[in-house]
Parts: structure tokens; sequence; C-alpha cells
């Protein structure tokens, strides 16, 4: 007959003890995501992706054009995957990508250790919606969004998670009440959060959005935050939840307004031009600065739908110089400065 092995079974037992108490006190912390929160992080994302697509295809058929966005499902060999969502050649967007991605990581990259020590070693999790649109028309900006949420994991350990995310708009031929009404919407989806969250978002995109090399800002800003979780702003999971959901949906209400004015307003071949050089600063940000395009180049991620930021066309002119009292002046010498929009 058999002796049971009384010792291996107690420590079965612990095991099953130890992870019940931490299942439990998981779910009695609201700072701490469980399966279930991710999962509905994930379905708001996957909606959110569906509803911004609509609502540019929508935008395109009002200008008199058919584009609309052709999805790409890919896979990701070390866990994971996402839906692309690219619009092209169309009458009034030129090109559009609207990104969800779910991915896993088991190698975090420099870009990420980096800022955060603790978490090296970590398999990891990063989920979001990004995109970019670039209008046709010079007299409408280009614009981008991002909302995303990171978890690391480890063995035993409570998870280290965070939000991210933001909007911001970069004009060619920049109208003022253009510029009040977007930092309106920041303003007004930043309230319920609290008084000081869009002076410290709407400053940190300042920040963010600086071409360091030429001492210029991209544009004329918007929000920006990373990093965002119970240690750094004592919201719980829920409230960081919250204000993902406002940001993201915050996005069309600041864009399709300033489409509706602008998309039909006669511009010139120099304009156009004019357009094509000031994307060549977008694609310099994007290469050299952007958190999000460094992290999926060093994470191996899909090279597609990390670069579909860029404008289909762009150009470089050695030293060139507007003139004095222009539009073309007054896009560098007036609005790419940091101001307070709500407050002129």
């Amino acid at each position: 007959m058999s002796i049971p092995d009384t010792a291996n079974t107690n420590i079965d037992q612990n095991v099953i003890d130890k992870n019940v108490a931490q299942a439990q006190a998981d779910a009695a912390n609201p700072a701490i995501p469980n399966d279930n929160d991710i999962a509905r992080v994930r379905a708001f994302l996957v909606d959110l992706q569906a509803r911004i697509c609509q609502a540019l295809e929508a935008q395109e058929r009002d200008g008199g054009g058919n584009a609309t966005f052709i999805p790409d499902d890919w896979q990701r060999p070390e866990g994971g995957g996402g839906r692309s969502c690219v619009l092209a050649d169309g009458e009034v967007i030129e090109k559009a990508g609207v990104m969800f991605s779910h991915i896993h990581v088991h190698n975090l990259p420099a870009s990420a250790t980096a800022r955060h020590p603790n978490i090296a070693g970590r398999k990891a999790q990063a989920m979001g919606v990004s995109l970019v649109v670039h209008p046709k028309n010079p007299n409408v900006p280009t614009s981008h969004a991002n909302v995303r949420l990171f978890v690391a994991e480890a063995e035993g350990e409570a998870p280290i998670w965070w939000f991210g995310g933001g909007f911001d708009l970069t004009p060619f031929y920049p109208v003022l009440a253009d510029c009040v009404h977007w930092h309106q919407v920041c303003h007004d989806l930043c309230a319920p959060f609290g008084d000081t969250v869009y002076p410290d978002f709407k400053q940190w995109c300042d920040e963010y959005f600086h071409l360091r090399h030429r001492d210029e800002q991209r544009g004329i800003g918007g929000l920006f935050y990373d990093d965002v979780n119970f240690e750094s702003r004592s919201w719980d999971f829920e409230r960081c939840f919250d204000f993902m959901k406002a940001v993201g949906n915050g996005y069309l209400d600041g864009i399709l307004p300033i489409f509706e004015r602008r998309q039909d307003t006669p511009f010139t071949d120099e304009q156009r031009q004019f357009q094509l050089y000031r994307r060549g600063r977008y694609v310099e940000y994007n290469l050299v600065y952007d958190r999000g395009t460094l992290f999926g180049l060093q994470s191996n991620g899909r090279i597609e739908s990390i670069l579909v930021s860029m404008p289909p066309l762009a150009s470089w002119h050695y030293r060139f110089e507007p003139s004095p009292g222009t539009a073309e002046f007054e896009l560098t010498d007036y609005y790419l400065k940091p101001r307070d929009w709500l407050n002129l």
C-alpha cells in the first residue's frame, strides 16, 4: 500500500490557498484589474475603432467621395494580434489609418523598461486604438488620437498597469475658432475628472509633441497622458477606464466639426505644396521621437501597422522661409507655439 505524501499535499494546498486569497484580494482591490476588467477595455476599444471608421467614412461621403476603410486582421507570433483599417485615395481623406491591437510581449523593449525599470523581466500585454487622419484639403488639419492600456505581469505578484493616450491637431492653415473649439472639447471632457486634468495633460501634450531638433511644435496640441493609474493620480482602475472612454469618444467631437467647416474650402497648388512640406515635419517627429513607433519597432511589431501613420505624400525643401505677413509665416510665428487657447 502506498503512503500519501502529506508534505507535497500540504504544499499543494498551501499554493491553492495562496492563489485563492490573492484572487479574493485582487477582486476586492479596485486598484488592481482582473481578467474581466481587461476584457471590458478590449470590448470598448474594438467598438471605438468601428465607430470612428464609420464616422470618417460618412465624412468622406459627405464630401462626394466613396473611399472606405479596408480591414486587415493580423496575428502576432508572440501572442495577440489586431485589426488595421486603412482608407486611401479619398476625395476628403487622402489617407487614414485606424488601428486596434492587443499584443503579448515576453521580452519588453528598452522603450518600456527605461522609464519603468520595475517591469523588467515581466511579461506584458498592451492594447489600444491609434489613428492618424491625413485630409486632402490643406485647410483641414491632420489629426491623431491614441488610447491604450498596458499591463505587466509576474507570477505571484500584483500586475503593474497604466493607461495612456490623448489626441492632438496639426493644422497647415489654421483658423483660430477651430483651435479654440479643439481645446474646448479637451477641457470639457477632462472637467469631470478634476480641475487640474486639462491643464496638466495639455501641458504634457505641448511638451511631448515638440520637435527638439527644430525647436518647433508639431501642431497646436490637445491632450497627452501616460502612466495614469492609482499611484500617479489616485484613480482606481474604473476611473482610469472612464477617462479612456472620455478621450476616445472625445476625438470625434473635436475633429468632425472642423472637417465640416473646412473640407470644401478652395485651395491653390501652392497651398497644397506647403501642406506636403509641413507633412515632412510630421514624418520627422514620428520616426525620431514618438514612443508608440519606437515601442513597436523595438518589440518586433507589425511594421505595416506601425508606419501606417506616415502620410502618402510629403516633401522637404532646403531652407524654406515663408514671407512675413503670409499665412505660411503665421503658422509657425503664432500658431505653433504653446499658448492658452481658451483665454486668448
